[in-house]
């Protein structure tokens, strides 16, 4: 199963996935963590544009071959790149289910934007303006939608379980 979440930054998708790929034994591709490792293999102000989201399709469709759960966490704002994860498990024949994360409250999610930390070296979060004029094509019907202003982390990842109908790690 690929498990594909998305979401505009500061919203909880990492905090998220992270749970969700410890409950399930997952495997946690963070296309963040990936395009900072490029940038620090080389020129800095190189802009990476698709890189970081081709190397994470590669990443993922390696480990799905192998029978593992995959998790990719990544802003994922286009419906291009959410295709292209879509093509990934297509291509792995596994299930694929588009998680989209949100933070409903606009001041919790500011906050925050604001205040948060990076946990990967060298990365530079964005500003909230950057984060609100940041361009992120609408998902229509097609995602599960988890808010994380309305309930905590553990509440959403045993709601997207009993969603997901998994209740244990699964086996590889």
């Amino acid at each position: 199963m690929l498990i594909i979440l998305g979401g505009l930054p500061g919203s909880g998708k990492t905090t998220v996935a992270r749970a969700l790929a410890r409950r399930l034994g997952a495997v946690h591709v963070r296309v963040d963590t990936i395009e900072q490792a490029i940038r620090a293999s080389g020129d800095p102000s190189i802009d990476i544009g698709p890189a970081g989201y081709v190397v994470a399709y590669g990443v993922a469709e390696d480990n799905l071959t192998l029978g593992s759960v995959v998790i990719a966490d990544s802003v994922n704002p286009l419906e291009i790149t959410r295709d292209a994860w879509l093509a990934v498990a297509a291509r792995s024949g596994v299930t694929a289910v588009e998680i989209e994360v949100i933070c409903s409250d606009k001041i919790e999610h500011r906050h925050r934007v604001e205040t948060r930390k990076t946990d990967v070296e060298g990365l530079i979060k964005p500003t909230w303006q950057q984060v609100v004029d940041r361009v992120y094509d609408d998902w229509g019907n097609r995602p599960i939608t988890v808010d994380t202003a309305a309930k905590d982390t553990q509440e959403i990842v045993d709601a997207l379980i009993v969603r997901l109908g998994i209740d244990r790690p699964l086996p590889i």
